[in-house]
This record gives C-alpha cells, structure tokens and sequence, in this order.
C-alpha cells in the first residue's frame, strides 16, 4: 500500500495505519516498558551495530548488575570488557563506561533528559540522544534508522533508489505522533523488523545503507581476539599474543596501539624500542 501525506488527512490516515500495523508486530523485549532511563540508554547503545537477539540474551544480567550508573562506573575497565563480551565493538562498552562516571559525578546518577546535554556524553550521537529522549522520556523528535528507513521507503516511495535521509526526515517530521513519541517509534520499528524479514530489507535504497564487511579476518575480530586474551592472561608480550592467536607480530602490534591509544590497552616498551617482540601488554587498568 502506498501512502500519501499531501493533505492532514492523509497523514492522519498514514499515521494511523502504521501504528496498527506496528502493534500488530508488537515484539516482546527486555528493555520495553522500561521506567529507568539509565536502562533505555543501556539498551540503545548495546543495539547499535548489534543484533536485537544478542541484546535481548545480554541486556537483563547486565541491567541487573548495573541498575545505576555507578554500579558501573567503579569497575575496572577488565571488568567492564568482561561483561560486555558476546556484544562485539568494544568501542561502545568504553564509552558507556566513561558516560557512567560523568552520569555518577556530574548528573547524580540519572540521565540528563536534553539532547545537548546527551550528545556531549561519550559515544552518544543523534540518533541515540533522540532514541533515549522518546523512549525514556516520551519527548518528540525525529529520528531514523534501518526500521524506520525500511517503512517509510516501503510505503512513501516507488522504485527510487538511493533515498537521502532528508527526505525521509521529511516524512518522520509530517508523521510524528508528538503526544506519544515512545509508542510511534516502538511501532515503526517492530513493523520495519517484520517488513525485513516477511516482505524486504527495504532500507537497502537509502543512501546511507552500507554492507557489513567480514568478521573473519578483520581487524575487528583481531582486536577482540587481543582483549580476550589479556582478559585471560595479563601481561603477554606481543610475541606471545601473536603465537596464541595464530597472526602475524606488526599486525597484533599495529592493533595493540590503536587499543593503547583508544584506553583498552596500555604497553610497555623493552630497551629497545625497536624491539616490537618484547614490548608488554596489560589491559588499561591492570596492576
């Protein structure tokens, strides 16, 4: 069915029949219903990048473990990486960890119900600073991602290809149920995980759809690899991480200081500093 939002009517109509096609596909989640906005921003960063099922397995030990930012906040870095393993892009787990000192420090353990205030956390930008305002504070504003692209481009567009994401803030704009932000986007993006899956990946037409590249043998997956290890065993030198995990001395070695700079990691260096086989490394705050 193709939908039109010329008139107030017709958007009224349009917005009005993807609600109920979203409650139709209404999904069971862990984070739904959630009261506590540490917990909806938990939830938002463990998605980014990662699979609803592998949240949905991780995200209630964790929640539990950390009801409050500084129940996280205190933690060793080693700890924080420990719990986070099976989510993949430890980038993110850093980052929720830093955002939980400034949350325990500056905002007295609660999330700051602001858009700019969110931005300026660690590794929060648009999207997630208006997902946590609408999911956890019901306030309205517009917002995209692959569900939500997959609905507007399945119903607002023919065979376009390559569909900028103005013109689907456009429609966001025109539909947004600003009375009730948090039902509106919960039903846009269970209607868009069923289209995926039962009709089309119709997010495939817009501009800033990109193809994941391959796990096996990325860099990603060397880097993962390192920080398993050094969870297992702390110091190893490079030589040893290279043996253990079956790859080369400089790429382990490239990959080591990306971390050190990054705040996994931190390397100490031999006699020789061209000696790149028996530099050590430790996780960031091993002793």
């Amino acid at each position: 069915m193709k939908l039109s939002i010329s008139t107030a009517e017709e958007i009224a109509e349009a917005r009005e029949f993807l609600l109920e096609k979203g409650r139709s596909c209404y999904r069971e989640l862990p984070w739904r219903g959630e009261e506590s906005p540490w917990a909806v921003l938990v939830s938002e960063i463990m998605l980014q990048q990662t699979q609803v099922p592998r949240v949905a397995a991780i995200y209630p030990r964790w929640i539990e473990r950390f009801p409050l930012p500084s129940a996280l906040a205190g933690l060793p870095v080693s700890e924080v990486l420990a719990a986070w393993s099976g989510l993949g892009y430890n980038r993110r787990a850093l980052s929720l960890h830093k955002t939980a000192k400034i949350l325990a420090r500056d905002f007295g353990d609660t999330v700051p119900a602001s858009e700019e205030a969110l931005r300026n956390l660690p590794g929060i930008g648009v999207y997630t600073a208006r997902a946590v305002l609408a999911f956890a504070f019901n306030i309205p504003s517009v917002f995209l991602e692959t569900n939500i692209r997959t609905v507007f481009i399945r119903h607002f567009f023919g065979a376009e290809e390559q569909i900028g994401d103005r013109e689907l803030e456009r429609i966001g704009e025109a539909l947004l149920d600003r009375g009730n932000p948090r039902q509106w986007y919960t039903a846009l993006m269970d209607y868009g995980a069923w289209l995926k899956v039962h009709e089309h990946n119709f997010g495939k037409r817009a501009r800033t759809y990109r193809t994941q590249p391959p796990f096996k043998g990325s860099e990603r997956e060397l880097r993962g690899a390192i920080l398993r290890s050094l969870l297992s065993v702390s110091p190893l030198t490079v030589v040893e991480l290279s043996y253990e995990l079956a790859s080369d001395v400089e790429r382990v070695f490239l990959c080591v200081e990306k971390l050190e700079k990054e705040g996994f990691v931190s390397i100490v260096r031999g006699d020789s500093v061209s000696d790149v086989g028996g530099v050590f490394v430790n996780l960031a705050d091993s002793r």
